[in-house]
């Protein structure tokens, strides 16, 4: 989970506390904890700025001086982007503690007449196709406003904007620029602007070029790096505002003397975007001069769409009160709900639905983006009512499924042989499940639609890689090297309703000097054995036999299937030598994988 840095004397004066005059450290810390773990987040770690410097140069730390100011660390979900700088997190601990009334954001009344426009070019949709913005009007920034308002870009850069991939944010100081500004895509070469914290003009190409030196610019490069065409905007006179998802123009850099910010998020991903927006203006409204409002800016494309941003309307949800006590275990009348509903940020207003029964209507303000499900709803109930407080509840014993404790059954007697247990990614590479295994392209996996990387392109439809891997980086373990998995591999079947089906499979492998085809054929006997499966002559349906086979990922000659009941259940062996190679494996192997889902 992220982890939000904020100086400590700041925070307990947001919060309108005095807990160091008062208690002194200890206890005002020890308080603070109490209220961090009441709201559900962590104070992870006290430490000083000076103290943070040192570990990042790896210097012998020292004792702390007086006049060095305290940082508390605090690990705040992942999913709540209002929590990651301190005007959210003052505000949220505030409204939870019931010192202060959950705010009412608000945009501004003004006409589309003079309404501020953002004109987006077509050619934008080859590389970022969204964007939107808005105005904060008379803000009053002092050192420590400034810094949290550079720092939440920053937190929101890493976090939902994904290393500005989905969104890059960039913040302007109105006064320095005129509208209306356009969001266009040109050549790199037709691009010229001073930009941010340098005196002299670059080009586009330039400045990739310069950045590349960059420790901090220089991993958002490959972002835009190879495209044809780069984002920029402009304003009305064709000054440079960004050159977005690298860096802002030096021309309307805000400052300390800023007052009106022009905020802007350009976009792959327009929900997101929307999210951003509304997380940077409803965290920093309340400096401006008129408290949580925000003035709007239009949109438009050249194909006549248009909107309106930021969107900082309350989304309504309905929940039923019964969803939300039989979720967390405790009977809570509706007036109870909905006080405990308001310490966390959401309006619920109590009515009676058509079925007779008591019922929550939400109203889910726009700094609460996490909430998405009733589910979400019925958690905030228990953090506000406090998970400590819950009845304990001891369940009555449950059998487990039949395929689970059949899983639990075979890996005792795999292991009791003299074989160890593996656990290896249910994520591969589509050449591991296919040309590494001198097979053809497997039409039947389920492909990631967005990998991290290449080793996480499909889902697995065999266990054979994740075993051959493992051996692979421990070529150099003693042998021989005896190893097992039962795991699931996935497959796309259209009788599903998500269009794929689990496959719970053994797999076991053989790897040392004499490791031969007899070894793993005695492990199959040994299962079939444990299993009261009686080998019988081919073509008898009342046990197991075994048939020559030529599966690719085999020595020829040295390889059969199991056949059980009439029925293919799986294929053992000698690894092909090709196939060892591609996997780094020096030694002979013999292999064997079985679906045991056939035998239930």
């Amino acid at each position: 989970m992220p982890t939000v840095s904020v100086g400590r004397d700041r925070l307990f004066a947001a919060l309108g506390r005095t807990y160091i005059l008062i208690f002194g450290c200890d206890k005002a810390q020890e308080e603070f904890e109490d209220l961090c773990f009441r709201f559900g987040i962590e104070l992870d770690d006290v430490t000083t700025e000076k103290a943070i410097i040192r570990k990042e140069k790896h210097l012998e730390e020292e004792e702390p001086s007086e006049d060095e100011e305290v940082i508390y660390k605090i690990e705040v979900p992942a999913n709540r982007y209002d929590l990651l700088c301190l005007e959210g997190l003052s505000q949220s601990l505030r409204i939870f503690a019931g010192l202060d009334p959950i705010p009412t954001y608000t945009v501004a009344n003004i006409s589309k007449e003079s309404m501020l426009r953002m004109h987006v070019k077509p050619e934008t949709s080859q590389v970022r196709p969204y964007v939107v913005c808005a105005v904060l009007r008379g803000v009053t920034f002092d050192e420590a406003r400034y810094n949290s308002f550079i720092d939440l870009q920053d937190r929101l850069h890493q976090n939902i904007c994904r290393r500005r991939t989905l969104v890059a944010i960039g913040t302007h100081d109105l006064d320095t620029i005129e509208g209306p500004f356009t969001y266009e895509a040109l050549a790199p070469k037709d691009i010229k602007f001073v930009p941010l914290k340098q005196t002299r003009n670059f080009s586009a190409d330039e400045l990739m070029e310069f950045y590349k030196k960059d420790l901090k610019l220089k991993k958002f490069l490959h972002i835009i790096e190879d495209s044809p065409v780069y984002p920029v905007i402009y304003d009305q006179n064709r000054t440079v505002l960004s050159l977005p998802p690298i860096i802002n123009g030096a021309h309307s850099a805000i400052t300390l003397k800023t007052k009106n910010v022009f905020i802007e998020c350009t976009a792959t991903d327009l929900t997101k975007a929307n999210i951003v927006l509304n997380t940077m203006v409803t965290m920093f409204s309340m400096y401006c001069e008129r408290k949580f409002e925000v003035e709007p800016v239009e949109v438009t494309y050249t194909d006549g769409r248009s909107y309106v941003s930021p969107d900082l309307s309350l989304y309504q949800m309905e929940v039923p009160l019964s969803y939300i006590t039989k979720l967390i275990g405790v009977s809570l009348p509706a007036h109870e709900s909905a006080r405990l509903l308001n310490k966390m940020q959401l309006h619920a207003k109590h009515s009676i639905s058509e079925k007779n029964e008591a019922s929550f209507t939400i109203s889910v303000p726009p700094t609460r983006s996490d909430i998405l499900h009733p589910c979400d709803v019925a958690e905030d109930v228990a953090i506000a009512y406090g998970y400590n407080e819950i009845p304990k509840i001891t369940f009555p014993s449950v059998k487990p499924q039949l395929l689970n404790k059949f899983s639990d059954l075979i890996r005792e007697e795999i292991a009791t042989v003299g074989y160890s247990e593996v656990l290896t990614w249910i994520l591969c590479s589509s050449k591991e499940i296919s040309t590494m295994l001198n097979r053809e392209e497997d039409k039947t996996a389920a492909i990631n639609g967005n990998p991290r990387s290449a080793d996480f392109e499909v889902v697995r439809t065999t266990l054979m890689p994740g075993i051959l891997k493992t051996v692979g980086h421990n070529k150099d373990h003693p042998k021989p090297i005896k190893i097992f998995e039962v795991g699931d591999v996935v497959q796309l079947d259209e009788k599903k309703d998500v269009g794929a089906s689990n496959r719970r499979k053994l797999a076991a492998l053989h790897c040392g000097s004499t490791s031969g085809f007899e070894l793993i054929h005695g492990l199959v006997d040994r299962i079939m054995e444990v299993m009261g499966t009686p080998f019988v002559s081919p073509g008898d349906k009342t046990g197991y036999y075994i048939e020559s086979s030529t599966e690719p990922e085999y020595l020829k000659g040295r390889q059969a299937r199991i056949i059980f009941k009439g029925e293919k259940i799986g294929t053992f062996g000698i690894v092909h030598p090709q196939v060892l190679h591609n996997f780094d494996i020096p030694d002979p192997c013999s292999f064997v994988e079985i679906d045991i889902e056939k035998f239930l």
